[in-house]
């Protein structure tokens, strides 16, 4: 869990500098001429061929790094919480476009997210309750996004900075969360924070300070099945019991699997080490197709890539284990589309389906 920075994002800005937005677009109007002067649209932000023209109504507004000694923006030029949440069920609603291939789908609308959280911390909004349903559905893109193309090059994915994106909107999520029960708002702004706090152990898997912090929430919220369940598969993640960990993996709904979803090779890989010591022998045969259903591998040719992997030595359709003979190199990346620990968990519908169902609503809170 190197470099995971569980520290929440400060929304302390000068009182000088905050305005209330007033634009009622998803773009400022003044940054999409500006944008369409100089031919900087993206193709998601251009009407249907053949015109492909600029179209103001698909344009999201983008990430643009406050500069020091910049004029704070006019509320002309920030998005309310209703409009803000608005923006990011358009964004979600691109899961399924055919324009662009997924990397591209994923660079966007994650540049756009980050706006939307940036116009949200202008106005200090970040850690109020009326971001929780903007957060929340960001979260469950961000989640999806990540799993989908965990394991690709640099080139197509910044997993980095994806990462850092996802920790720092759980920061603020968490935040929101507190800052709703302080002051003692509705049983539907803090329905859903059980489903989001067991998504944040299961997403920092192995994390000691992830564990605390869940550990320290109410007692109504640790209780709950999801937080329940995410506890089951972090304790023995730490205890190094990994078919417990596939086995209650398997029971994990969409959402949750993808949060899990880039630990999975690491986790592997620990529990061939395991496996390696403890069934060490050189007369001892371990089938391949048991440990392909512990590991949530596709079958029995993946489950021996994966041991041929580590220097194991695969006889017909078993595995040979010899602690002498294992070797910690890379585990082979499973790809997504045919894992059968994701296989129909998603079930029909769009991710924007998908993220009305899980998350709050504006009006509520």
């Amino acid at each position: 869990m190197g470099g995971l920075d569980l520290a929440e994002e400060s929304d302390d800005a000068d009182p000088s500098t905050l305005a209330v937005g007033t634009c009622p677009g998803m773009c400022p109007a003044s940054e999409f001429d500006r944008r369409r002067r100089q031919r900087r649209l993206h193709r998601l932000e251009l009407g249907p061929p053949p015109s492909c023209q600029p179209d103001a109504s698909l344009a999201v507004k983008e990430y643009s790094r406050p500069a020091a000694g910049k004029p704070p923006p006019c509320p002309q030029e920030l998005r309310p919480p209703s409009v803000l949440l608005d923006t990011v069920r358009h964004l979600l609603s691109l899961d399924g476009n055919a324009k662009g291939d997924e990397a591209e789908r994923c660079a966007f609308v994650t540049d756009r997210l980050r706006a939307v959280r940036l116009d949200l911390t202008l106005q200090r909004l970040t850690g109020r309750p009326c971001a929780i349903p903007i957060l929340e559905r960001a979260l469950v893109f961000l989640l999806h996004a990540g799993c989908r193309l965990h394991g690709q090059p640099d080139a197509r994915f910044d997993a980095h900075l994806h990462r850092e994106q996802v920790q720092e909107s759980f920061a603020a999520l968490r935040r929101a969360y507190r800052e709703g029960q302080a002051k003692g708002q509705g049983v539907a702004a803090i329905a859903t924070e059980p489903r989001f706090q067991a998504l944040f152990l299961l997403y920092n898997l192995g994390s000691p300070a992830a564990l605390r912090q869940v550990l320290l929430l109410p007692k109504g919220t640790r209780t709950s099945p999801e937080v329940i369940l995410a506890l089951a598969i972090h304790w023995a993640f730490l205890e190094r019991n990994f078919a417990r960990v596939f086995r209650l993996a398997r029971a994990l709904p969409y959402l949750p699997s993808c949060a899990l979803w880039p630990h999975l090779v690491g986790a592997r890989r620990q529990a061939l080490a395991v496996l390696s010591h403890g069934f060490s022998s050189r007369n001892c045969r371990y089938p391949l197709a048991r440990l392909a259903r512990m590991l949530a591998l596709g079958g029995v040719e993946e489950a021996a890539q994966l041991c041929r992997a580590h220097g194991l030595t695969v006889v017909d359709d078993s595995v040979v284990f010899q602690k002498g003979a294992w070797k910690d190199s890379a585990s082979p990346e499973h790809p997504w589309p045919c894992c059968p620990f994701m296989e129909g968990k998603r079930g029909k519908g769009t991710l924007l389906d998908l993220a009305e169902r899980l998350c709050s609503e504006l009006g509520t809170l």
